[in-house]
């Protein structure tokens, strides 16, 4: 194995292989924090996505082939179908100065490391739902307004995006110390950062790159609860969504286990309790438990193929 050469963060320049959303929120979100210059990003397209990643400065080639050339940090954002190709082709211009990394959904690293004929390589799994819905689209973090009528939408606060945002890498085989603390920098301009072991990746699928769904159907079913019980549709759907917002917050903020976070609410013969009396009778825990290792089942399956 060659020596291998530090990269300079200040420095460095990153392509994407692949213009899509998720590489978009990538570069959004590096450009926007300071992390590199516009400058230090880019990616090629002929298509409309090429528009998209020069409105904000990014420098857009015609070839993955240029992007490769001209980067000192190659981030693979296509879809896993046609990754190996991807690679492959790629393969020639590739070489150890280089750090590569992934963002496709579900491809081993073993893999990836094989197809580019080197290891430095690290995995990155984003929590895929929050990033491209949010930060790609630019969407406004949005507090609501009660008012007797309806819940309206008040106020933007962009710093939300870093708190709902995350990503968990794992590093390759020639990876360095050095190439973790780029990439946490890289992407911790989207979000909080963890690594671990790739074997947890599946876990991880199953619970937070896909729990946001499950989230959304809970804040769909709060909602039609308060419909139900004779609140406005618009109003409901504000303030389940608000609770859920406040509710992580706190889980995050304060440090407690969520279990005193739920005692500290539900006062003795309380309506939070009946309430939860309801939710425990219908097994709420253990079909929130089933839906987690069932996507992290199919994650498994889905890897293998």
């Amino acid at each position: 194995m060659a020596n291998i050469t530090p990269i300079s963060t200040e420095s460095c320049k990153i392509g994407f292989i692949g213009a899509g959303k998720m590489a978009e929120s990538i570069a959004r979100g590096v450009i926007n924090s300071g992390v590199l210059p516009a400058s230090n990003v880019r990616t090629a397209h002929l298509g409309l996505r090429r528009t998209v990643f020069e409105s904000f400065g990014t420098k857009v080639f015609d070839q993955n082939s240029q992007v490769v050339q001209d980067s000192d940090v190659v981030i693979f954002s296509v879809k896993p179908q046609v990754v190996k190709d991807v690679v492959l082709q790629l393969r020639p211009l590739l070489s150890e100065k280089q750090l590569l990394v992934s963002v496709v959904a579900g491809v081993k690293l073993k893999d990836l490391q094989e197809w580019a004929g080197h290891s430095r390589f690290i995995r990155v799994m984003p929590n895929t739902p929050a990033a491209v819905g949010v930060a790609a689209s630019g969407m406004p973090f949005c507090l609501f307004l009660l008012s007797p009528y309806s819940a309206r939408v008040y106020i933007r606060d962009d710093s939300f995006l870093k708190k709902v945002l995350y990503t968990v890498i794992t590093l390759g085989d020639a990876a360095t110390k050095e190439d973790g603390e780029l990439i946490s920098k890289i992407f911790g301009a989207i979000g909080k950062v963890w690594t671990a072991q790739e074997k947890l990746f599946d876990a991880i699928t199953g619970l937070s790159a896909s729990g946001p769904a499950y989230i959304f159907l809970a804040i769909e079913a709060l909602a039609d609860g308060g419909v139900a019980a004779g609140l406005p549709r618009e109003l409901s759907l504000g303030l389940a969504s608000q609770m859920v917002l406040g509710a992580a917050s706190m889980a995050v903020s304060t440090g407690k286990h969520p279990g005193q976070l739920k005692d500290d609410v539900a006062s003795p013969g309380g309506t939070t309790i009946a309430g939860i009396h309801e939710l425990e009778k219908a097994g709420f825990r253990g079909i929130l438990m089933n839906a987690v290792v069932a996507a992290a089942k199919r994650g498994q399956e889905l890897s293998k193929n």
